[in-house]
């Protein structure tokens, strides 16, 4: 009991802070106080501009695009279907369902127009949050989480810098590429983390009150 409660005060606190992060960036990109930080961070990331790197943030923003997205998640449930995993099934539907529908509502509420200088992809929509950011943060956060719950020790350390990679290059890859600001892609990991955390502290409770002595995986 102690355990879950204070995996659940951490969760709690996690969101908290999480929520307080995400409001003052959406703040300061209203009253204009975060565009000196994004012009920093994009002078810096642009400056490093070349073919080769062109090629190789394209390909990253290309992982994180829907198409490529959807087939992850198509072969990720196939494999929690066949391997009978009906709560992570229904974990892993609903972190991405909810990130997309989030994103949707988020984008549609702040109505934040794209960066318009040095855009080497042409992309609409509006900017904030990163939807490639949020999609990506959620994606490989949730993949790392069922594989942490199912493996031991290396495997878990591998998942773990394995998804820190892909998501810290596809949203490096989106600043680089000038279709979203610094400060996107900070709203976008803000969002996506709280909804990943509330998604996985209702899973583990659950897991716990079901089976809270077997010592089965999660």
């Amino acid at each position: 009991m102690r355990v879950l409660t204070g995996r659940l005060l951490t969760a709690l606190v996690s969101c908290l802070i999480l929520a307080a992060v995400f409001g003052y960036v959406a703040y300061s990109i209203g009253s204009g106080g975060i565009v000196r930080f994004d012009n920093a961070v994009i002078s810096a990331v642009q400056g490093m501009e070349s073919p080769a790197l062109t090629a190789f943030m394209k390909f990253f923003t290309g992982i994180g695009s829907t198409k490529t997205v959807l087939v992850i998640c198509v072969i990720t449930l196939g494999f929690l279907v066949y391997y009978r995993q009906k709560a992570q099934t229904l974990l892993f539907v609903v972190v991405i369902g909810g990130t997309a529908a989030l994103n949707t509502v988020l984008k549609l509420f702040f109505q934040r127009a794209r960066p318009d200088t040095n855009r080497l992809i042409e992309i609409s929509g509006y900017s904030f949050p990163s939807g490639h950011t949020m999609m990506a943060a959620s994606l490989y956060a949730i993949l790392a989480y069922i594989l942490w719950c199912n493996l031991r020790h290396t495997g878990r350390t591998i998942c773990l810098a394995a998804a820190a990679f892909m998501i810290a290059m596809i949203c490096i890859s989106r600043i680089y590429l000038g279709v979203h600001y610094p400060s996107d892609v900070a709203g976008g990991l803000c969002a996506s983390a709280f909804w990943v955390i509330v998604a996985t502290s209702v899973y583990s409770g659950y897991i716990d009150r079901k089976s809270p002595a077997a010592g089965l995986p999660r």
